[in-house]
């Protein structure tokens, strides 16, 4: 039997903070740049996004740093944690690179580092990723998510094509959390307040009054809403597979490396369940 050949592992690229910004009361942005950022490209997706590697606390890795000989050296509690986040803008004139996060106060890591980080401190990160961009060719778009796919649903909306026929949702905790989008879209800006997150955003959808033609559609954020809107596209409405970016960015309950780790089976049964669709919609 051959040996199984040794997964790669990407070469990360680095950065420097050139500047931040508080866009909301729980969104901040950062702006990198750098000559690190040479070989970065972004552009044709609009949901691109980014693993930011956080080393552990008070371990020095060796330069030029590597992630493979990172792994092969050192314990695994002490490789880097990734957590991800998608491009907002990617400016290669400028060579900067635009992320905004979700701030909850002191919870989790990736947010509170956007929040205190300072102009000048290296950045490393992985990628980038992203499979989406709307379809020219779509009759229609539908863009749905809460504030952890905002980034990639402004994204999405500055580049539609001119004149393309939009409807999209976005679901905020309050009125605070609404964010100007250079976009001639009207979007839906649905306050959350003391309901579960998605129950408002879900609820809308269902109400809308579907478009004729063909439909793109772009739906992401917590897992428990997007399987609920998963299931009114493919199974109720019977709209195909390939005219879907379905996915749950985050789940209630779970850090990232939790998620992705369950993420795998999650998306199984979520599949398993749904795999049929209805004679009234097909």
């Amino acid at each position: 039997m051959s040996e199984r050949p040794a997964r790669r592992v990407p070469k990360p690229h680095s950065a420097r903070v050139v500047r931040t910004e508080r866009l909301t009361p729980h969104m901040q942005r950062v702006v990198l740049g750098g000559e690190g950022l040479a070989g970065f490209t972004a552009g044709t997706s609009t949901d691109h996004y980014v693993k930011l590697l956080f080393g552990a606390a008070g371990v020095t890795y060796p330069e030029p740093f590597d992630m493979a000989r990172i792994r092969e050296e050192f314990p695994r509690e002490q490789w880097p944690v990734t957590r991800t986040y998608t491009v907002r803008a990617w400016d290669p004139e400028a060579r900067e690179l635009t992320l905004d996060f979700v701030v909850h106060g002191d919870e989790g890591l990736a947010g509170p580092w956007a929040k205190r980080v300072q102009p000048g401190e290296l950045v490393r990160f992985l990628g980038p990723g992203g499979a989406y961009a709307p379809d020219a060719g779509a009759d229609w778009h539908l863009l749905a998510g809460d504030e952890s796919a905002l980034p990639a649903i402004a994204a999405a909306l500055e580049a539609m094509p001119a004149g393309a026929d939009v409807r999209a949702f976005v679901e905020v905790s309050g009125p605070a959390e609404e964010q100007k989008i250079d976009s001639e879209v009207d979007v839906v800006w649905l306050h959350r307040g003391d309901r579960p997150v998605g129950e408002a955003l879900v609820a809308a959808v269902r109400a809308l009054e579907f478009p004729e033609g063909r439909v793109h559609a772009f739906v992401h954020g917590e897992a428990a809403f997007v399987k609920d809107l998963r299931r009114l596209l493919r199974v109720e409405l019977g709209i195909p597979r390939e005219d879907l970016s379905v996915s749950g960015y985050w789940r209630l309950g779970h850090n990232e490396d939790g998620w992705q780790a369950a993420k795998p089976a999650w998306n199984a049964q979520v599949e398993a369940e749904q795999e049929t669709v209805s004679p009234a919609a097909s």
